[in-house]
C-alpha cells in the first residue's frame, strides 16, 4: 500500500513546494535525532526525511499523485538512513534552513568580475538667462574609463585568468560547525578571488587588474530651458565604468544658478522692481521694460499709479519645464512699481508744486516742514493765504 507522504508532514495534496519545505523545517526541527533522541523521534525523522524527499521530486511526486509510492522496491523504507538519498550534507541543510538561511547550505556560486559602474555627480554654473534658454555646455569629468590597454579583461596582453586553487571556482569557502541541530554548513567569499571564483596570475600593467583606470574627458551636457537651482539633469551612460569594464553608470549635472541682478525667480515666475517718476505715476505713460528672454516690452503705465502697484506680464517668466524634458508654456513676469519721489527741487519746480497742491485744495507744508530758511517760499504762501 503506498504510503500517504501528504499526510506525513501535515499538509495538503494541492500544497506548494514553499509550503512542503515549510513543514518538512519545522518538523524536522522537533524530531532531529540532537533535540529528540528517541527512538520513535528518530523514526518519524526518517519517515519525514524521506517524506520531504519524494514531495520536493517533480517526478516522484508525480507517482504519488497517481496513487503510487516511488520508494517501493527497497529504494528505502521508513526507518532506513534519513539522509540518503540527498546529495550530501549540503542538501539536507538547504532543505533543512532554506538556501539563503543562517546554515548556509549550497553557495550561490562565484560572482561575475564584470559589474556595473556607479553614478558620477558634477555642479554646473548657470547663469539665469541660461536657465531660461537652455544651453550646450562642454564639462570636463573625472571618472573611470575602460583600460585601453586590456580593454576591461584586467590581464597583461596574451594572458587570462585561472580557477582559483582555494575554493576551486565556487567563489566561496564552507566551514562546518556543530550546534544542537547537528552540523551546520557556514559560506563565505574565498579570501583569494575575493568571490570571483577566478584569478588573474599576471594583472594588466596599467590598470592592476581592475579592466579600467581613472581619467579626464569631456561631454557635452545639453541644458533644456527652464531648469532650475538644485535640479539633476541625467547623462546616461556617462558616469562610472564598473569593475572588469562592466556597463558604465550615468553622470547627473546639478545645476547651480547664479542670482540675477534685475529679476528674482520663484518657481517659473519671474518678480522685478520698475522705478518710475511720480509724474509719470499720476499722469500714465508707456514706457519701455528690458524682460529676461523677449527684449524690451512696452508697459503700460495707468494714470494715477500707486507705489507698491504689481503688474503682471503673461508668459514673460521661464520657461515651464515638465518631468519628461518637455517646455510647457511659461511662467509670468511680476513687476512691481517703485514711485520714485524727487528729493532734491529748485524753486521753479517747488512753485508748482505748491501751485499744484493749492489747486487741488491740499495743505501747503509749513516752513519746518522741509527745513526752509524763515521768509521763504512756504512762508509767503502761508502769510498770502491768511491774508
Amino acid at each position: 500500500m503506498a504510503r500517504d507522504y501528504y499526510g506525513i508532514l501535515g499538509v495538503a495534496k494541492n500544497a506548494t513546494d514553499q509550503e512542503i519545505k515549510r513543514a518538512y523545517r519545522k518538523l524536522a526541527r522537533e524530531l532531529h535525532p540532537d533535540v529528540n533522541p528517541s527512538e520513535d523521534a528518530q523514526h518519524r525523522f526518517g519517515e519525514v526525511t524521506t517524506a520531504y524527499e519524494v514531495l520536493s521530486d517533480p517526478q516522484k511526486r508525480k507517482v504519488v499523485d497517481l496513487g503510487g509510492d516511488p520508494m517501493d522496491g527497497g529504494a528505502r523504507g521508513g526507518g532506513g538512513d534519513p539522509f540518503s538519498g540527498f546529495g550530501g550534507l549540503g542538501d539536507i541543510m538547504d532543505a533543512f534552513f532554506g538556501a539563503a538561511g543562517g546554515g548556509g547550505g549550497r553557495g550561490r556560486g562565484p560572482r561575475s568580475r564584470v559589474q556595473p559602474g556607479s553614478d558620477a555627480l558634477i555642479r554646473l554654473g548657470l547663469t539665469l538667462e541660461e536657465c531660461a534658454t537652455g544651453v550646450d555646455r562642454e564639462i570636463t569629468v573625472d571618472t573611470a574609463i575602460v583600460c585601453d590597454l586590456c580593454r576591461g579583461a584586467g590581464a597583461a596582453e596574451g594572458t587570462g585568468t585561472k580557477t582559483c586553487d582555494t575554493c576551486g571556482g565556487a567563489g566561496e569557502v564552507q566551514s562546518v560547525q556543530r550546534s544542537f541541530l547537528g552540523q551546520v554548513v557556514t559560506a563565505r567569499p574565498c579570501p583569494v578571488c575575493r568571490g570571483f571564483g577566478e584569478v588573474i596570475p599576471d594583472p594588466c600593467r596599467q590598470c592592476g587588474g581592475d579592466g579600467r583606470v581613472r581619467a579626464r574627458r569631456n561631454v557635452t551636457a545639453k541644458i533644456p530651458p527652464g531648469v532650475g537651482d538644485g535640479m539633476r539633469i541625467r547623462l546616461s551612460g556617462q558616469g562610472e565604468v564598473g569593475p572588469g569594464g562592466g556597463p558604465a553608470g550615468d553622470l547627473y549635472v546639478e545645476i547651480d544658478e547664479a542670482p540675477h541682478e534685475v529679476f528674482v525667480r520663484q518657481g517659473n515666475d519671474l518678480h522685478c522692481n520698475f522705478r518710475i517718476p511720480m509724474t509719470t505715476a499720476a499722469l500714465g505713460a508707456t514706457v519701455p521694460i528690458e524682460t529676461l528672454i523677449d527684449g524690451d516690452y512696452e508697459l503700460d503705465i495707468e494714470p494715477g499709479t500707486q507705489p507698491a502697484t504689481e503688474l503682471v506680464l503673461t508668459a514673460k517668466g521661464m520657461p515651464r519645464l515638465r518631468s519628461s524634458g518637455r517646455v510647457d508654456g511659461r511662467g509670468d513676469l511680476h513687476v512691481h512699481i517703485d514711485v520714485v519721489v524727487p528729493t532734491k527741487l529748485d524753486d521753479a519746480q517747488r512753485d508748482l508744486l505748491v501751485e499744484l497742491a493749492q489747486q487741488r485744495g491740499e495743505d501747503v507744508p509749513s516752513l519746518s516742514s522741509n527745513g526752509s530758511k524763515p521768509g521763504g517760499l512756504f512762508s509767503k504762501l502761508r502769510t498770502k493765504n491768511h491774508r
